[in-house]
């Protein structure tokens, strides 16, 4: 298997989100994502009614993020809880 096809980019927000993460769902969600960046079309993305955003569950997580198609990348905008992640 060759490495990712996509490149994953934390915007600054979602680095705090991350690094906020106890060690076990740091892991679990960077896991989420390598899997999604070697092939997007098979994660379990689901579009935000009403926006361009996409989330990815990890557990009772969110993964909120946005496919730059142009620059094959994964831009993660916000990592949270369920309850928080449709409010922002």
């Amino acid at each position: 298997m060759n490495g990712p096809s996509w490149s994953v980019e934390l915007t600054p927000r979602a680095r705090r989100d991350v690094r906020n993460l106890d060690q076990p769902v740091r892991q679990r969600v960077r896991e989420a994502l390598e899997r999604l960046a070697n092939d997007p079309w098979e994660g379990q993305l689901v579009r935000l009614q009403g926006s361009e955003d996409l989330r990815l569950r990890v557990g009772d997580w969110r993964v909120r993020l946005r496919l730059d198609r142009d620059r094959h990348a994964i831009v993660v905008l916000r990592v949270l809880p369920r309850g928080r992640a449709y409010r922002d």
